[in-house]
């Protein structure tokens, strides 16, 4: 985007105050940055004016407990720009977080001087490393995540939404023994950080805790060519 554009950034967050704040900071940034309040409505982000913010700025556990891995990861397949801005202070999570695709993870100690450079950079698509996120990239240890690759990534879930391999090797234009060997190379790291997934039923067990799909694409199953 040009240099003098105004960015925009919607904010999806359930603690008002958060909110307010993050809007204050943004209306005195210079120069300002446009925020739309989304509240803990989701579909803000993909109605409305929300839809067409450049960045958004995605608190990951709206309902308590429950850190929204799968819907980071919606979000980022669709191209969206996100920054996850968390109370979560722990380094496999931020990890996590920038692994699926967010562009900078802030956890809510961090104030304006890096949530403002973070939603610029995220404009521009680039990344941006905060104290605490540098911390956690070299403490990173999590040894019970595979480190899968991105195409391996992308075979798993066209399977997972795909009736066969031959609907996989057809869609991603590869052999359907290309697609078993991906799908054998991904069992080997689950079972390598002991997590065998040995089925398929498993396997997608697996991909639902780690956020590499949601619900709502696996009910999207494709029959035929």
């Amino acid at each position: 985007m040009a240099a003098d554009e105004l960015i925009t950034a919607v904010i999806v967050d359930d603690h008002a105050a958060i909110a307010a704040g993050v809007g204050s900071w943004c209306a005195h940034a210079v120069p300002p940055i446009g925020l739309i309040d989304a509240g803990d409505r989701l579909a803000d982000v993909w109605t409305g004016p929300g839809a067409a913010a450049d960045v958004v700025i995605f608190d990951l556990e709206l309902v308590p407990g429950l850190p929204n891995f799968g819907e980071l990861r919606r979000l980022v397949d669709i191209g969206r720009r996100v920054i996850v801005y968390s109370q979560h202070t722990e380094d496999a999570i931020a990890i996590k977080c920038v692994d699926l695709g967010a562009l900078a993870y802030l956890t809510k100690r961090e104030g304006p001087e890096h949530l403002v450079p973070a939603i610029r950079a995220a404009a521009r698509g680039e990344p941006y490393t905060t104290p605490s996120l540098s911390g956690a990239f070299i403490a990173d240890t999590a040894a019970d995540r595979p480190r899968l690759s991105q195409r391996e990534v992308e075979v798993l879930r066209a399977w997972f939404v795909s009736s066969s391999k031959e609907l996989v090797a057809a869609k991603l234009n590869i052999a359907a023994k290309t697609v078993d060997t991906y799908i054998t190379r991904v069992r080997v790291k689950y079972a390598n950080v002991g997590r065998s997934a040995r089925t398929k039923s498993e396997l997608v067990s697996r991909a639902l805790d780690d956020g590499l799909i949601t619900l709502a694409e696996l009910n999207q199953t494709e029959t035929s060519l």
